[in-house]
């Protein structure tokens, strides 16, 4: 069984119709009633035929235990994670289930990974966080960077390059929370093990399509799967950075370097990461709650992985993009992941990578599938 935590959301609502479109049956769970019957029917409507909907509250943990089984597959696409997704996930290690989610945040990731992962081995459920356009592409490119490298590997980078947006709003309010909440929070990388330090705090330029778009770290799933990917020499470093470039080939104005150069500086202290938090919440209220869908199909996303030795040779690069809508993207990787797991199961309990959970030949096949693909 299939259970959609979130369903009556934006994001939630375009994984369903994902999964619908794949031949599931997933069951729909949302606190709107009338949103799940809005989605219900008008999926009925498209000739997917009725599905089962449940309206259940975020804070009740009861009505989720209800819900799911040993074996049954959950997908949360609840928002923001740290703040709504703690119910679902627990719901998941307790009755042992597998369990998938669409979050992009850097402290709920690290909650699942170190807190959640050694109580999902003890009862059999398997946690795969993060699988969409974050941090899926990272995952795959840094797989398949390390397997070209050879098992030689010190350092893995990955760039998530996005661009194309214009100046219209290209996010729904969530996922503008979630920004709030990446910038503000402490990130983490990987030095020998897990090393916390403020989002932003380093900067790296990356070549592409003949400009240099200038990005920031970013704490991710990469950094806890991998290292378990990188065979018995381990992996010593792994930084993932975000960015946004122009569409254009115009040189970029003085401002969209010179904040970014300040921004390590500002996350660093305390009281401006107060500051913007609570800059970040008012502009949440006004944000649209849905994306502007012009501007999304406008949206192309590049994800460059690079391996490299202890001097800083490059030793292997894969580059991977998805033209157009990046909720598309995440529905349709959390639809095949779901039925992935329904259908083959996944490979362990516990906290996991994508590549861990379902092989990196599977993954690249499903990735291709939801619309992203290797250059």
């Amino acid at each position: 069984m299939i259970v959609l935590f979130g369903a009556s959301g934006y994001t939630g609502q375009r994984v369903a119709e994902a999964m619908v479109r794949r031949g599931l049956r997933p069951i729909l769970v949302g606190r709107s009633a009338g949103r799940l019957a809005s989605l219900a029917q008008r999926l009925g409507d498209l000739g997917f035929g009725k599905l089962e909907v449940v309206t259940a509250d975020v804070g009740n943990a009861a009505s989720m235990r209800a819900l799911i089984g040993r074996g049954d597959v959950l997908v949360s696409t609840v928002g923001p994670f740290a703040r709504l997704g703690e119910p679902a996930l627990r719901t998941a290690v307790n009755a042992g289930a597998t369990y998938l989610d669409s979050t992009g945040e850097a402290t709920f990731i690290r909650r699942v990974f170190e807190e959640f992962g050694p109580l999902a081995e003890q009862t059999g459920a398997s946690l795969i966080p993060a699988f969409a356009h974050d941090y899926v592409p990272g995952n795959l490119a840094g797989a398949l960077v390390l397997r070209h490298a050879g098992g030689v590997a010190h350092r893995v980078e990955i760039g998530y390059l996005v661009g194309g947006t214009g100046q219209v709003q290209a996010i729904s309010r969530v996922a503008f929370a979630y920004l709030v909440e990446r910038a503000t929070k402490p990130g983490f990388t990987w030095r020998d093990g897990i090393q916390v330090e403020p989002t932003g705090l380093r900067m790296q330029t990356f070549p592409l399509n003949g400009r240099e778009c200038l990005a920031l770290t970013i704490g991710s799933t990469e950094h806890y799967a991998l290292p378990r990917l990188a065979g018995p020499n381990g992996l010593h470093e792994v930084d993932v950075y975000f960015g946004w470039f122009r569409s254009t080939t115009r040189a970029a104005p003085l401002s969209s370097r010179v904040i970014p150069a300040l921004l390590p500086a500002l996350l660093a202290m305390p009281a401006a990461r107060l500051l913007m938090h609570r800059i970040g919440n008012f502009a949440v209220r006004w944000a649209a709650e849905e994306p502007d869908s012009v501007a999304l199909a406008r949206i192309t996303s590049h994800v460059i992985g690079t391996a490299r030795n202890a001097s800083g040779t490059a030793l292997a690069e894969v580059r991977l993009m998805a033209a157009g809508d990046p909720y598309q993207l995440t529905a349709g990787l959390l639809a095949w992941a779901a039925q992935r797991a329904a259908e083959h199961g996944v490979s362990s309990p516990g906290a996991l990578g994508p590549v861990e959970a379902f092989g990196l030949e599977a993954l690249e096949v499903g990735a291709a599938e939801a619309g992203l693909h290797r250059l």
